[in-house]
């Protein structure tokens, strides 16, 4: 590319001639190069702007994504970026991306980068910190995604009051849908910020620390050990806990709960060489039979559906998935369940499931679901139903004034499906009502609206979800499962209401991005013979 003439006071910058201004249409972008920087050139509603081309959550190549408007989504786990100011807008990932000049002259598009940032390919979004006089508390507690991002939200919105982050766990926040996906990670590889940024922002993070009750007149949580912390407002994102197996023998030593850092490192360890039972075909447990695949002597799932993820992703995906894992030698024991896990001295030897097999097992790892963690909250005038999730407006506010809850502990309005009730255990859905709470915390009247989206990654195959499934009367596939690429649309009431695709990106990125804009997608649109409307 030609190189820019720059004046001496220019000289800490590098501009650069990118490409003709005719070279794209409006909704377009392309990938260009200032010097060694890869940059994301966009072209929304007749305006040139550029900005960090790898999204923040994992560098995914945002070009690949999809524009609409004046946001640029993620093709992998579906964050959103606004293209005129880099900002994060949709989750999963916290930092916003770095911005670039743009000047068009003579039909010719420059863009100027920072010699100084050549290196960077995200940014924090501009945040305060704690005026020590200012007496007004923030506690949050639970120490997950919707915790911090509420956290981050309130400094870059100028609070300056306390802000307490309360968790159990020993860790700080860290980045827990990789636990289940790569079991043996080094701590600092998956904390989602340093010590150093919760000191530099003034948010104090105590961690295996635990509420055991909240005083809802007095404006107090009880501490475990006896102690009363006060605040002025509240946000309860306590998340869930793996179910533990209710059958004889589920407290025999090498019987295992995936929930913390600790926990992953162990399967890992003591999976190597062994013979590991897999109990639960769904999310969990199916990435973590696929990553021991490789490493125990032998891996066998049961399950109690026909196929895994057979309620979620439908039968036929389902299969797909099992034959993959059959390729690898991963036994499956479908449409049964355990009766006892019988031991010697004190260890797990053997599975008795209902049909009678006895399977050999030195490690039994239990992926069956979630509970709510609100046992704390009996007694307390907060509403809870059913579910024992903690109930919640779209403001994300519970029945009790200053009192907010966000993430997998919550039952909320979903908007893409009429408000109906529910609760979604995503982390980018944790994150993006992390932020809800804390703006409504600080009287900026915001809903949540987000559409949810969730991924999973299976023998280095990732399958992307977008929607919400629930009910679906029928799915209309395109591409081909056999083949493993393909795009799956389940419909409910001759509507589109989740999607479902391997190896066929951007299409679910596209398709969260319609639905987030209030689009209704029909079931005739996805029976078209070609995807045109889809922009694929």
């Amino acid at each position: 590319m030609d190189q820019y003439h720059q004046p001496a006071e220019e000289e800490d910058e590098l501009t650069e001639m990118v490409c003709q201004e005719t070279d794209l249409k409006d909704g377009q972008m392309k990938e260009v190069m200032v010097g060694e920087k890869k940059v994301l050139l966009v072209c929304s509603q007749g305006q040139y702007s550029a900005i960090g081309s790898q999204c923040s959550h994992y560098n995914a190549p945002l070009v690949k994504g999809t524009l609409v408007g004046q946001r640029v989504r993620c093709p992998f786990h579906g964050a959103c970026f606004n293209v005129r100011t880099g900002d994060i807008e949709e989750y999963p990932g916290l930092d916003s991306l770095p911005t670039y000049k743009v000047k068009v002259e003579n039909g010719m598009v420059y863009v100027t980068v920072n010699k100084h940032a050549l290196k960077l390919t995200k940014r924090v979004k501009e945040m305060c910190s704690r005026i020590a006089d200012i007496k007004h508390t923030i506690l949050l507690i639970g120490g997950g995604p919707a915790a911090l991002v509420c956290a981050e939200t309130l400094r870059q919105t100028c609070y300056e009051g306390r802000i307490i982050m309360v968790t159990r766990d020993a860790l700080p926040p860290f980045d827990k849908p990789k636990l289940s996906k790569a079991l043996h990670l080094d701590r600092s590889s998956i904390l989602l910020r340093s010590a150093d940024f919760y000191q530099q922002y003034g948010i104090e993070v105590w961690t295996e620390k635990e509420v055991i009750s909240v005083n809802t007149v007095n404006k107090a949580v009880k501490m475990i050990d006896g102690t009363w912390l006060n605040y002025d407002q509240l946000l309860i994102a306590t998340g869930c806990r793996a179910r533990p197996l209710s059958c004889p023998g589920w407290d025999l030593k090498g019987v295992k709960l995936l929930q913390t850092h600790d926990d992953a490192n162990e399967i890992h360890t003591s999976c190597q060489g062994q013979n590991a039972v897999i109990i639960g075909a769904s999310f969990i447990g199916m990435e973590v039979a696929s990553y021991l695949s490789n490493k125990a002597a032998s891996v066998t799932v049961v399950g109690t559906s026909s196929y895994p993820f057979q309620k979620s992703l439908g039968s036929e995906i389902g299969k797909m998935c099992m034959e993959m894992f059959e390729e690898q030698n991963v036994k499956f024991y479908m449409n049964d369940g355990v009766t006892e896990i019988r031991g010697n001295s004190g260890k797990v030897k053997e599975v008795v499931l209902k049909s009678g097999t006895i399977l050999e097992a030195d490690v039994v790892v239990a992926g069956i679901g979630v509970i709510p963690n609100t046992d704390f909250l009996i007694g307390s005038k907060l509403e809870v139903d059913s579910r024992k999730t903690l109930v919640v407006d779209k403001f994300m506010k519970t029945n009790v004034p200053d009192i907010f809850s966000a993430g997998d502990v919550t039952s909320f309005p979903l908007s893409i499906c009429g408000d109906k009730m529910v609760n979604i255990g995503h982390w980018q859905m944790s994150q993006a009502q992390g932020r809800v709470a804390a703006l409504n915390m600080l009287k900026k009247p915001t809903e949540f609206q987000s559409v949810p989206f969730f991924w999973t990654v299976l023998l280095g195959k990732s399958i992307r979800y977008t929607g919400y499934g629930e009910g679906y009367t029928e799915i209309i596939y395109k591409g081909s499962i056999q083949e493993r690429k393909f795009l799956a649309f389940y419909i409910k009431e001759e509507k589109v209401v989740a999607a479902a695709s391997l190896m066929f990106d951007p299409a679910v990125a596209r398709l969260a991005e319609l639905m987030a804009s209030g689009q209704t997608i029909t079931k005739t649109q996805a029976q078209a013979p070609d995807l045109a409307w889809l922009l694929m």
